[in-house]
């Protein structure tokens, strides 16, 4: 069955991480620019900023503020070091709030020191506890479940079906699951699952970038979509069966791009999105 490939940039958000040498200033002046409709704001980029002026300049150039990244980090066999992660998540909560969105995106975190089933329980219970500030500010957190290679200290939340088994056991309106194709690409149970999550109401947020192979980082060597083997336009297909219409976010990092000049970039990142989802 033929796909239709995308027409226009209406739903093309694009982290800041993925132009990360540009200031949230510059990010927001060239995606605006370019075309581009969405934005999602990394925390580190707010740093030293008024959050709620930098949100109102976001949108005063065109762009929707699609969501903040990120919470999570959840797990600790240390309980002051759960505490400050619940605190800190509350701090996300806020920020997220002032800057105007109303998604937080969150890497759930593990501890190697104790098994994955203590980290989802700790997990779980993190969330909870954040929950109640969440609800009040009108602000939803969507799970990301991580590629298992994160699976030591970055999430003990690695499968579609984890991360679906976690939104729906909380059963909150305020939580939900972002699917990321670079962390679920090899899943053969992906398509399942998203078609479950779609089905629940619980599709919050659409991650994409590619694949290399060979990968020489396995954090930061994340290739445009179309430079390697993730099937990125069936899987967007089966995210839009859902139902889901909301952004689809380009999150890349690359050692190999940060050093590249960005403008030309964002002009590499347009032509892939159109040509590769």
């Amino acid at each position: 069955m033929s796909i239709a490939p995308i027409t226009d940039l209406s739903r093309l958000c694009i982290h800041t991480i993925t132009t990360k040498p540009w200031s949230i200033e510059e990010a927001v002046r060239n995606f605006s620019a370019g075309g581009v409709k969405g934005i999602t704001v990394w925390r580190d980029a707010l740093s030293g900023r008024d959050i709620k002026k930098t949100g109102d300049m976001l949108r005063q150039n065109g762009l929707s503020v699609v969501s903040l990244c990120r919470g999570g980090f959840f797990p600790s066999k240390d309980p002051l070091k759960r505490q400050t992660a619940i605190d800190d998540n509350r701090r996300a909560i806020d920020e997220a709030f002032e800057l105007g969105t109303r998604l937080i995106v969150l890497v759930c975190g593990a501890d190697p020191a104790q098994s994955h089933e203590d980290s989802r329980k700790q997990i779980y219970d993190g969330i909870s506890a954040v929950l109640p500030e969440a609800e009040s500010a009108g602000v939803r957190v969507a799970i990301e479940p991580l590629h298992p290679m994160y699976a030591d200290t970055r999430s003990a939340i690695n499968t579609i079906a984890q991360a679906n088994e976690m939104a729906e056991k909380l059963n909150s309106n305020w939580v939900g699951v972002a699917v990321d194709v670079y962390h679920l690409w090899w899943d053969p149970l992906l398509e399942e699952g998203i078609e479950r999550c779609g089905r629940n109401n619980k599709l919050l947020a659409f991650h994409i970038c590619d694949w290399k192979s060979p990968t020489v980082d396995l954090l930061n060597d994340r290739g445009l979509m179309g430079e390697g083997c993730i099937p990125i336009r069936k899987i967007r297909s089966w995210v839009d069966a859902t139902g889901f219409n909301g952004f689809i976010e380009v999150e890349i990092f690359s050692n190999e791009y940060w050093k590249q000049d960005q403008s030309q970039f964002l002009k590499k990142i347009i032509t892939a999105y159109y040509n590769h989802v």
